[in-house]
């Protein structure tokens, strides 16, 4: 803001509304998509035909990239398996101790990655805290009957 020599008041430069306040307060139109991003739909969409032919063309003649963006489009990566190994029951907080054990048991065999290991272990995790939830919601309800009269 800068003053003039005869006026005391200063002038403001920019915009003419108050600081903090938006110039269009309701906001861009839900949907509303930028002109750029417009352009490239339509161009994809001209010519997604001749693209998709081309990769299949490049597949059959034995591109394995070409083949490699087809198969993850028709048969996506999973992104967890199912993990079978031995894992004792828990049924008391106690019993997480052991289930841990049996984890770092099937890294260390090979029967477990340490990635699919850490998803069973928050599993395990999970289940104790649950447990550990459940006693203390029975013992509050215990001290609370022995105190009310």
């Amino acid at each position: 803001m800068t003053t003039d020599a005869g006026n005391a008041q200063p002038k403001q430069r920019g915009r003419p509304f108050e600081p903090g306040q938006s110039g269009n307060p309701a906001g861009k139109p839900k949907g509303t998509r930028h002109k750029a991003l417009l352009a490239l739909d339509a161009i994809g969409d001209e010519a997604s035909k001749d693209i998709l032919e081309a990769v299949v063309t490049a597949a059959r003649g034995g591109d394995m990239r070409a083949a490699e963006i087809l198969l993850r489009r028709i048969w996506p990566e999973r992104k967890g398996r199912v993990v079978e190994f031995d894992l004792p029951p828990i049924t008391a907080p106690a019993d997480a101790v052991k289930a841990m054990a049996a984890i770092v048991d099937a890294v260390v065999t090979g029967e477990l990655t340490p990635e699919e290991a850490q998803a069973v272990a928050g599993v395990v995790e999970i289940q104790r805290r649950t447990i550990e939830t459940q006693n203390l919601a029975e013992r509050i309800a215990a001290l609370e009957e022995r105190t009310s009269p």
